[in-house]
């Protein structure tokens, strides 16, 4: 019984994995080929004069998806400022470096926590409503519909959606970067009397062009990666509200995932190639 115990439970172990492995290698394979679609669509808009991307569309999704997220990406930023230089003035206290909390500010702020933490807001706050609007119209049969007058779903839905959140990211990085060391910046000085001209000249030699690039390059994928993600899943929904519930859910785990996993790809690629 011990024997056949422990083989069950292993076998269940290999079959959690398994599915696991499976899942992670068919969300990339839907997503490639969404984004092959999107990419198609997008360069046949600036090919082809009698296909372009709606405007309109585009206007109204980057308002909702970037513009309304403005408030609350600056307020987690300015705590993430704070909080960063709180907890590193007391150890480098210590050794008598306190104005060097600009420094570590600003690194971590504009090479890591800005496109990161931006990223995680918009997926709370735009992916997972991107999932239920697209999810409720494939309850409704609106894509059929959009379909029977021969209108691509994708180029309408999905192509506006993928560049408003790869858009709205970028911007929403650069405001939450300058939020963050700004706040960081106001503690620095009205609480560890770190003198203005310090902490802006430590804040400025330390940070460079690669810092700021690398930072909304990251940002700029974590953006198509979420505009990605939730349309894929909203596409395939079924099984009408609670299948728009699971994929508002999906939606939400499979782009934090998939967005910190990103980060630390690209994290060992510019560490290799451009901080080593």
């Amino acid at each position: 019984m011990t024997a056949f115990g422990g083989n069950s439970k292993l076998t269940r172990a290999l079959e959690i994995w398994g599915t696991l492995w499976v899942s992670s290698f068919e969300l990339i394979g839907r997503l490639w080929l969404l984004l092959v679609e999107v990419f198609g669509w997008l360069y046949k808009s600036l090919v082809l004069r009698q296909v372009r991307v709606g405007k309109t569309a585009l206007v109204s999704q980057i308002v909702r998806v970037g513009v309304r997220s403005i408030g609350i990406v600056m307020l987690v930023s300015a705590c993430i400022g704070i909080i960063l230089a709180l907890n590193t003035a007391s150890p480098l206290q210590e050794y008598g470096q306190i104005d060097k909390v600009a420094n570590l500010v600003g690194v971590a702020v504009f090479r890591e926590l800005g496109p990161l933490i931006a990223a995680i807001v918009l997926t709370g706050f735009a992916g997972a409503s991107i999932a239920a609007e697209i999810g409720t119209m494939v309850v409704g049969e609106e894509i059929e519909a959009l379909e029977s007058m021969a209108l691509n779903p994708i180029r309408f839905l999905v192509v506006p959606r993928v560049i408003a959140t790869t858009l709205s990211l970028v911007l929403l990085t650069v405001i939450g970067d300058v939020t963050a060391v700004i706040s960081g910046g106001l503690l620095g000085v009205l609480w560890l009397d770190i003198p203005y001209e310090v902490y802006k000249a430590n804040t400025l030699i330390q940070l460079t062009w690669s810092d700021f690039l690398t930072g909304l390059l990251k940002a700029g994928v974590f953006g198509m990666i979420l505009g990605l993600i939730a349309c894929s899943n909203g596409l395939r929904v079924s099984g009408g509200a609670a299948g728009v519930g699971r994929a508002t859910t999906d939606t939400v785990v499979q782009t934090v995932v998939t967005v910190i996993i990103a980060d630390l790809v690209f994290s060992m690629l510019f560490y290799q190639l451009v901080w080593s």
